[in-house]
């Protein structure tokens, strides 16, 4: 008789899950919020414009290692396109007119940074040396869960590393801006600290240049949706199943054992495991009552911090905006205010790079801004505020391109702003935070347990037991929490 499985979110790391169960043998059923797939990887439609919420690259897609083995296991290779980055992004500063366009040469790198902030060549030189030392670095962390792995696995992952272990260590595991702070040039700190993100440990940023470098860093030619589909697609054709619009509201338990699930209509469902890809919050101190933590588990909970929400707003605007980069930041002359929060920098997405989003002589416009919870959650208990407040900051995002973008106002067809709130409605991300944990930079490359204490026939997956989120990590987690499973069903 088949095993059958239970999965919680039909996100990158509920599907892979699914797949994976589906090729163990298993028989997986998945339980999503949402009435679509994807989770955070979402894509919608606003009349003839696809508004893509999601992924902005991804990393590892050439053949030769464990990231392109798992696209093709779960049927996103060969079906996806994946079109290779020439150009990282362009960083603009109103304040002094100075910009720096990154692309794949590293020499040309160094030799810009150098002439834009002369006093930091010591910097300069530093990213060149360590973003080519990681060159060839994507899979990094793409192991077998903590529960599988042994001390000689440990010691393999060091030595296949022993070249590049100065850079993940010492100095710089540290954070970002802390990094950044060393620069003599206030510009320059600026520019390192809106690479990625401020909080990140410095070896993110050399592998992140380092794999632009290699041309293992690419834009989805069809969005966020043409590497959801593939996955939905190959889980039903593997025998597997979804069901939509079906919130979790608990897991059910009996002698310390995950039997199945009670949705929110009051049904229940049974299975032999449980794999929740759902939110951590949610999981472990909602559908389980709190019941099986430790002390590991409640430190996260209670002092990890998270990717820090955003406000979204995307327009349909009837221009080209051809041999662009796909992304600037600008950093502003003043501040902006948005949501409470003391915006600078504000980087926005041209959808130039595929036919998909926008009809011929259109393009799609994104604008994103960092913001908080509190003030959009407090909104939304008043839908009319709400909205006037959505119309408000999509208006200033708007008016901080016009001076890069002369008269972009008057040719906006179409205006989509999703804020925190519209994340956590969709997808139930404690607080709207879209990437899950921002953990203490040294803490990044944690791989956390699969299974929780005391609770048997029980996994976790998706971006709240990866730290640092990501799409890559979700869709591996849902890889390791079937590789246990199976090892407990044995």
């Amino acid at each position: 008789m088949t095993r059958t499985v239970i999965v919680i979110g039909a996100g990158l790391g509920g599907l892979s899950a699914g797949v994976h169960a589906q090729l163990a043998g298993l028989e997986a059923h998945l339980f999503e919020h949402h009435t679509a797939p994807g989770g955070v990887a979402a894509c919608w439609r606003r009349g003839k414009y696809l508004v893509d919420g999601g992924i902005h690259f991804m990393m590892g897609h050439r053949p030769g290692g464990p990231i392109h083995e798992l696209m093709r296991d779960l049927g996103i290779i060969g079906t996806t396109r994946f079109l290779d980055m020439a150009t990282y992004g362009r960083f603009v500063s109103e304040r002094t007119g100075r910009a720096l366009t990154i692309t794949k040469d590293l020499d040309a790198l160094e030799r810009d940074l150098v002439r834009l902030f002369p006093d930091d060549a010591r910097i300069a030189s530093e990213l060149h040396r360590a973003a080519g030392a990681m060159q060839g670095m994507t899979d990094m962390g793409f192991g077998d869960p903590p529960e599988l792995a042994g001390a000689l696995d440990g010691i393999k992952m060091m030595w296949g590393m022993r070249g590049q272990l100065r850079y993940l260590t010492g100095r710089n595991a540290r954070e970002v801006r802390e990094w950044a702070s060393a620069a003599r040039d206030p510009e320059l700190r600026w520019l390192l600290e809106n690479l990625f993100l401020p909080e990140m440990p410095v070896w993110f940023i050399f592998m992140l240049l380092g794999a632009l470098a290699d041309g293992q860093m690419s834009l989805l030619e069809g969005g966020s949706a043409s590497l959801v589909e593939p996955i939905e697609r190959k889980l039903g054709q593997l025998g597997g199943g979804v069901t939509y619009g079906a919130t979790v509201e608990k897991v059910l338990v009996e002698g310390d054992r995950a039997v199945g699930v009670r949705l929110r209509d009051g049904t229940e469902h049974r299975a032999d495991a449980v794999i929740s890809a759902a939110d951590g919050r949610s999981t472990v101190y909602g559908m389980l009552g709190g019941r099986y933590t430790d002390r590991a588990i409640e430190h996260r909970y209670a002092s990890w911090p998270l990717v820090r929400p955003l406000v979204m707003a995307t327009f349909g605007v009837a221009r080209e905006l051809r041999d662009e980069p796909w992304m600037t930041v600008y950093r502003q002359k003043s501040p902006l205010d948005v949501g409470g929060r003391a915006v600078d920098a504000v980087p926005e997405r041209l959808f130039n790079y595929s036919g998909a989003f926008a009809p011929p002589g259109r393009t799609v416009v994104q604008v994103m801004a960092d913001t908080t919870w509190d003030h959009w959650a407090s909104r939304a208990k008043d839908r009319p505020a709400y909205d006037a407040e959505k119309a408000r900051v999509a208006s200033a995002l708007l008016g901080r391109l016009e001076a890069h973008r002369a008269g972009i106002s008057a040719d906006v067809e179409m205006t989509d702003v999703a804020t925190p709130h519209t994340t956590w409605r969709y997808t139930l991300n404690h607080q709207g935070a879209w990437g899950g944990w921002l953990p203490p930079a040294k803490d990044m490359l944690k791989s956390l347990p699969r299974r929780l204490p005391g609770l048997r026939g029980f996994y976790m997956a998706g971006q709240w037991s990866t730290p640092g989120g990501s799409a890559l990590g979700s869709m591996w987690s849902g890889r390791q929490a079937v590789q246990v499973m199976c090892r407990d069903l044995a």
